[in-house]
């Protein structure tokens, strides 16, 4: 490598070694956010941020002056319902249905301080319900702060990369691991975090057939909500619809983000919604745990009352505020977030230039969709080393290893945080990258 770099070598290498974690590969996001910080405290270099999915477009009017309604209607000062308030319960279960096609009453649809909050009560019920399951199979790459969440519940887990099972051979894969694991639950995003795929109607049959079979209940992350670009899932009560595993099994609960398709990530309000089969199922080892044995009650009453005794008002009535205008057709989110597909193909278009490779680069067959996130490699280098090296240049990102990726060379890029006046500098660098190591 050559000498000239944006931040000076010696420096990058003495915060590194300063950090907790041994190998950077290993590193969480917000580890990794921490280390970006220090290094740009130190050189006065702004790094290209590229690890943390935070999202990088105004909030709508909508929510903001339905917040503030609510402010000075005087909710500041009123507990929250545990389960949500009604206006938003009814709201999601309207967008379920014009959004996915699948009827669900109100009673089933509930706020959380997030999607993260949503996961981590799910998990606490759902893989109590059976003593002799041992707990949550992830259908990975995945999100790897739902692994921590499970870890520092004290619960198993098993993984495994889906990239070399898509389409029917998903189905012998997935049976032979919630048949020989004891599987409880399947958790996986759709799109996916990290790699862009989106499962197929196939799959997501194969996977709610499997569920049915088995006892299994599915935990479907639909944090990038119709953020497919492919297809246009945006108009209510029309085809075509977000897909959903609802569509082949009752054994369904899901997580639906506010962060990303409606930019409302700091306001920290998720929707769950939990199928009517699942919320009245009773397991008697719950009562292990519980003071009941119905799921719906323990997951609600128990798990959501502990963590945090309910979502702030005013970010309840901002929520519910934007799924009615979403729901009435007044507001198309899509028109606000297909803006991450075109950051995304631009992006891809300067690392590829400058001698990059797309890790996951194709969805059976089709190109993988430009959106939220991408996976790229060098070659050469494992993903740890160039994670370690991108960091000379100001760049951040986080490895593919710590999403269960079997593609220990690559990097997950967030494009979030890289607006349109970022791109000359991330070409300027990554060119300035590639000149240092195309030799390698």
């Amino acid at each position: 490598m050559k000498a000239n770099t944006v931040i000076d070598k010696n420096t990058a290498d003495r915060i590194l070694k300063e950090m907790p974690f041994k190998d950077i590969g290993e590193a969480s996001i917000r580890e990794i956010v921490k280390l970006a910080n220090r290094l740009e405290e130190e050189s006065g270099v702004k790094f290209l941020r590229m690890e943390m999915g935070v999202p990088g477009l105004k909030v709508s009017d909508i929510a903001l002056e339905a917040e503030i309604k609510a402010f000075k209607d005087g909710y500041a000062a009123k507990y929250a319902p545990i389960q949500g308030i009604q206006p938003l319960k009814n709201e999601i279960s309207r967008f379920v249905k014009n959004f996915l096609d699948i009827d669900i009453s109100p009673d089933y649809c509930f706020a959380t301080v997030g999607s993260a909050q949503g996961s981590t009560a799910l998990f606490m019920v759902a893989n109590r319900t059976d003593r002799n399951k041992r707990g949550v199979l992830f259908i990975d790459p995945g999100f790897p702060v739902q692994k921590l969440q499970i870890k520092v519940l004290g619960y198993d887990y098993d993984s495994f990369d889906v990239f070399n099972y898509r389409g029917s051979k998903l189905r012998k894969k997935l049976e032979e691991l919630i048949i020989e694991r004891r599987i409880s639950s399947i958790l996986y995003s759709n799109p996916n975090n990290p790699t862009w795929i989106s499962f197929t109607d196939e799959e997501l049959k194969i996977i709610g057939e499997l569920a049915t079979k088995h006892n299994v209940i599915v935990i479907e992350d639909l944090a990038y909500f119709g953020m497919d670009f492919r297809k246009d899932y945006s108009k209510p009560g029309e085809p075509p619809y977000q897909p959903t595993v609802a569509k082949y099994t009752d054994n369904w609960t899901m997580l639906i983000s506010s962060s990303k398709a409606f930019s409302y990530a700091g306001q920290r309000v998720g929707m769950m919604v939990i199928s009517e089969k699942v919320f009245n199922w009773r397991f008697p080892d719950l009562k292990r745990f519980y003071a009941t044995d119905q799921f719906g009650h323990s997951l609600i009453y128990n798990a959501l009352y502990i963590l945090s005794a309910g979502v702030s008002h005013t970010p309840q009535y901002g929520l519910a505020a934007l799924l009615k205008a979403v729901n009435d057709g007044e507001y198309n989110y899509r028109d606000d977030v297909i803006e991450y597909g075109k950051r995304a193909k631009a992006m891809k278009k300067i690392f590829s230039d400058n001698g990059f490779k797309l890790v996951y680069d194709n969805d059976l067959g089709e190109p993988v969709a430009d959106g939220f996130y991408f996976t790229v490699s060098y070659p050469g280098m494992t993903g740890s080393e160039l994670l370690h090296n991108l960091l000379y240049y100001g760049i951040s990102a986080i490895a593919l290893q710590t999403t269960g990726s079997e593609r220990t060379e690559g990097l997950r890029a967030c494009v979030s945080q890289i607006g349109e006046d970022l791109l000359p500098e991330l070409e300027r660098r990554l060119k300035l990258f590639h000149e240092n190591f195309s030799d390698l």
